[in-house]
């Protein structure tokens, strides 16, 4: 290296020197300068930025040389060819071209330095071209190998330094770039002048064309020029550039629908847009460039906005600073006058916060006027239970009357006409409970309340006894009726058997109903869906009125049917198809049909099938010295309904039943205490104690004494689900709901009264 400072101090002019440095480092970081606009420019643009910067580059560079070479002090006469001199120039634009094209391409770190090496074997190129140009009158100019090796070697090693870096752009880059590329310059120019030896040779004469010092001064000055204006033109494109992107930055942000505020590190506030003055109205006075944030909540606690920070006003103040110091923090502000902003806080990387604020007034009102609809739809939804809950307990009171005393005076001698009368009213009144039942149900569903269970049942057993309610009505009519169960569906699966007996009951009632002679069928059958899964699939067929096309299509509507004369033709809602197809939905299953007018029809229920486990079943040990039909069965019944206590004594009047009755709840508390009963029938609703609390104090009872538990129905009017919950909660082991079959309360006393005297005995 000393010799390349020798070079340099002792025989070059310091001013041509430092005008050559000026020259090289105002173009070569301009020069960088459009490489790094080249990248960030679109498609089209980019090598015209690239262009320009590798003819920029060449230029800088061509000039430095020729500067520093009017300033070597020689003490001979140069001249230089203009052709060769040219040639120069022309070698290092192209490479510098090359170069910069194959970066803009490619920007690995292997590309760079492939470019770096090429850069500085074209400015070798150029130097070297360049005194080849030199001619000296009676002199020729001889060179060091060894040197100038050594000078392209530490050159193409300086150049290859720019390499490294892996930002971008950015003034750190672009100064350490600049510094790296005048320094690899500076090492081929001089060190390759530290290798030039000028030798006498009379031989040698300077050509007329060669061009004189002055004239190579006035091409350098001319290109140095070139170099200074691009880089005036460029650093103006910048400051356009970055001033053009601050007005749209500007223009972009007050345009924003949110209000935007940007501090500084010092929590000062330097930028904002006009919505974050309009949301913040009461402080707009305050916010002006430099206005801490500190001080502007201050103010707002002087006009009293922030109602939550009243008697802790400082406390409040550093918590909100110190929620704000966090990387991330929102929160919703009430400001006094009942609005409501959303303040977002975001910490940038050198230590700033941008707060974003919106006003979400409309939204509050908007969320509470929600949550008041809710509340009222909520109620209204409670009124609605309580009010079908109500009605249901008031219809089926009076409906059980009805059904029960027809049932019992069924059982006495009638003559033809009474009886014809009586069948009637026993048909209305099956027929308002179905039509209450349909209601119930519809309205459960709408509602959502209606759950579905999933519990193992017989299936073959569910089958059959949904099919045999209705084997007689056929046989009245002179139908025949089938039920064929495949062997495959025969055992125990998992579902809901309530709701299946639900629909199936309903399709074999309407097959039967609209059949006046022919067959009516129930096919159990097991199948696979298209995906592969097994299927329950069940066909209720008949050969009835059936339907056409356009009756199918509102067959499933709810109040609906095939056709208008049917309601007077053969009664009816149009309820009950409804409500089954969405029954099969609610238990993952469809209900379709085929038909045509005149050709019967068919009822298709699929439903999934899912095996399950036949329950262990735990036999009753009779005691072997007690025969259960050696005593009366000892029943209590609890009701304030005086036809109903009726009812329930004409059914069980006949049977070996010793009936005790009472009013309401605190009577039949009294009587299971004073004596034991086999079971007892409890109503609901009563006065004095209702039948929920008796059935408690009973139970508490038999825990205290240690006495046998007593069987509890309970035999109420109340048939919703929240009410079949509310028994067995209380310690009610049976539900029967009214009207009842008398059929079905017999068995119902039987079968646990009976098991009680058999575990008495």
């Amino acid at each position: 290296m000393p010799w390349i400072v020798n070079c340099l101090v002792g025989m070059h002019d310091w001013r041509l020197t430092l005008l050559a440095a000026t020259v090289c480092v105002t173009g070569l970081a301009t020069s960088i300068t459009l490489i790094g606009m080249a990248r960030r420019s679109s498609q089209r643009d980019r090598f015209s930025y690239g262009g320009l910067a590798g003819v920029l580059g060449g230029l800088t560079v061509w000039a430095t040389h020729f500067l520093a070479m009017l300033g070597y002090r020689s003490g001979e006469t140069m001249h230089y060819v203009a052709s060769e001199t040219l040639m120069s120039l022309a070698i290092v634009v192209v490479g510098m071209a090359l170069g910069i094209a194959l970066t803009l391409s490619n920007d690995s770190r292997l590309t760079r330095v492939l470019v770096a090496v090429l850069a500085v074997c074209s400015v070798a190129a150029m130097h070297f071209m360049g005194m080849a140009a030199i001619r000296i009158d009676g002199a020729v100019a001889t060179w060091d190998t060894p040197t100038v090796v050594t000078a392209v070697t530490l050159s193409i090693l300086a150049a290859m330094c720019t390499a490294i870096w892996k930002r971008r752009d950015g003034w750190q880059r672009i100064s350490t770039n600049t510094f790296l590329a005048v320094t690899s310059v500076c090492i081929l120019h001089f060190g390759g002048m530290a290798g030039l030896t000028i030798v006498p040779d009379p031989t040698i004469r300077v050509p007329v064309s060669a061009i004189t010092q002055t004239s190579l001064l006035i091409w350098v000055v001319g290109g140095a020029t070139l170099v200074v204006a691009a880089a005036a033109l460029v650093t103006m494109m910048s400051l356009w550039g970055r001033s053009s992107s601050l007005n749209q930055l500007r223009e972009a942000i007050d345009t924003m629908p949110d209000g935007l505020g940007f501090y500084d590190a010092d929590d000062r506030l330097v930028i904002w847009n006009a919505r974050y003055a309009e949301v913040n109205t009461e402080l707009a006075a305050a916010l002006e460039v430099g206005a801490k944030f500190r001080d502007m909540l201050q103010i707002g606690l002087e006009k009293g906005l922030y109602a939550e920070a009243v008697g802790r006003e400082q406390e409040w103040i550093e918590e909100r600073l110190a929620a704000r110091r966090r990387l991330s923090n929102t929160l919703e502000q009430q400001i006094s006058g009942d609005r409501w902003l959303r303040v977002q806080d975001r910490r940038t990387a050198q230590g700033g916060i941008v707060t974003v604020v919106n006003d979400i007034t409309d939204l509050k009102r908007d969320a509470q006027a929600l949550a008041e609809a809710r509340d009222t739809a909520e109620t209204a939804n409670r009124a609605k239970s309580e009010f079908l809950a109500n009605m249901s307990h008031e219809i089926r009171t009076p409906l059980n009357g009805v059904i029960g005393l027809t049932q019992a005076l069924a059982r006495t001698d009638l003559d033809h006409d009474q009886r014809e009368i009586l069948n009637l009213i026993q048909s209305s009144g099956v027929t308002l409970q179905t039509l209450l039942s349909d209601i119930l149900d519809l309205a459960r569903v709408e509602s959502g309340r209606l759950e579905i269970a999933d519990e193992p049942f017989d299936l073959a057993r569910a089958i059959n006894e949904a099919a045999h309610l209705y084997g007689a009505p056929a046989a009245e009519k002179g139908l025949q009726f089938f039920v064929d169960i495949d062997p495959a569906a025969e055992g125990w699966v998992r579902g809901d058997v309530v709701r299946l007996k639900q629909v199936l009951t309903n399709l074999v009632s309407n097959a039967v109903k609209f059949t006046a002679k022919g067959f009516v069928s129930l096919n159990a059958a097991v199948g696979r869906d298209r995906d592969g899964a097994a299927i329950l699939r069940f066909t209720v067929e008949d050969t009835g009125v059936g339907f056409d096309a356009e009756a199918k299509a509102r067959l499933f509507t709810r109040f609906e049917q095939a056709d208008g004369t049917i309601t007077r033709r053969f009664g009816g809602t149009g309820l009950g198809l409804a409500i089954c197809r969405q029954l099969a939905d609610m238990m993952g299953g469809q209900l379709d049909c085929e038909s045509e007018a005149g050709g019967g029809s068919t009822f298709i229920l699929t439903l999934p099938l899912i095996a399950a486990e036949a329950p262990a079943v735990q036999p009753i040990e009779l005691a072997s010295s007690a025969d259960p039909h050696e005593r009366r069965v000892r029943v209590l019944v609890a009701d304030d309904h005086p036809t109903n206590r009726k009812v329930v004594e004409l059914i069980l009047g006949q049977a070996p039943v010793d009936l005790v009755s009472v009013e309401d709840g605190a009577q039949a508390l009294a009587a299971a205490r004073l004596q034991t009963f086999d079971l007892i029938l409890m109503d609901m609703q009563m006065p004095v104690m209702d039948g929920l609390t008796a059935v408690r104090e009973i139970r508490l009872h038999e825990a205290t004494t240690g006495t046998q538990r007593t069987p509890v129905v309970m035999l109420t009017a109340n048939a919703l689900p929240d009410h079949i919950a509310a028994g067995q909660a209380a310690g009610a082991d049976r539900h029967l709901a009214k009207p009842f079959d008398a059929a079905e309360l017999i068995a119902l006393v039987s079968e646990l009264g009976g098991e009680s005297c058999a575990l008495a005995a």
